[in-house]
């Protein structure tokens, strides 16, 4: 279908004013009586060389230099203070086969049955301080707290990444 020069100029007007396709496509409908599918209008957008404006930009998610870290969000039912993950990344990285040397007391039990909801699985652990925790991993896979027994509590360094490994161990021997 071929839009006179007034109709390209309203398309781009609507357009540069942050109209997206179905606005678009309503407007011609009421104001022109056009009757274009979505995909008509989409190649109408693209013909007339114009870029929709995006209420929220979208990352490029295969390069991860550009994706913002996620938000620290606390585990269901943390208190206040509590720290919503085990260690930032850096803190963990590559694990060697054997625990840290400081972190080797942490000892970690996987629930049989979790019970959590957005909880994959959970269970509790013991860091080599005697401080005890419950813990989950989320769906996104995601470790945190849930209570822990020392307000404000968090572990060592090397508690942390005995934890980690220890219950990546722990979940695989599950089947996760």
């Amino acid at each position: 279908m071929s839009l006179t020069p007034e109709q390209k100029q309203a398309v781009a007007s609507w357009v540069a004013a942050g109209d997206n396709l179905s606005q678009v496509q309503k407007k011609l409908l009421e104001q022109y009586k056009l009757s274009l599918t979505y995909r008509d209008v989409r190649f109408l957008v693209d013909d007339l060389d114009l870029t929709l404006k995006d209420a929220a930009p979208r990352v490029d998610a295969s390069d991860v230099t550009k994706v913002p870290p996620p938000a620290a969000t606390p585990a269901p039912g943390a208190a206040p203070g509590e720290p919503a993950e085990v260690a930032d990344d850096e803190d963990t990285g590559d694990f060697p086969d054997n625990p840290p040397a400081g972190g080797a007391n942490v000892s970690v039990a996987v629930d049989k049955v979790t019970l959590i909801p957005g909880a994959i699985a959970s269970g509790s652990v013991t860091f080599s301080d005697g401080v005890t925790a419950k813990w989950i991993v989320d769906h996104q896979g995601r470790p945190g707290f849930t209570q822990i027994s020392q307000p404000g509590y968090r572990p060592s360094a090397a508690d942390g990444q005995a934890f980690i490994q220890q219950l990546s161990m722990a979940l695989q021997r599950q089947g996760y």
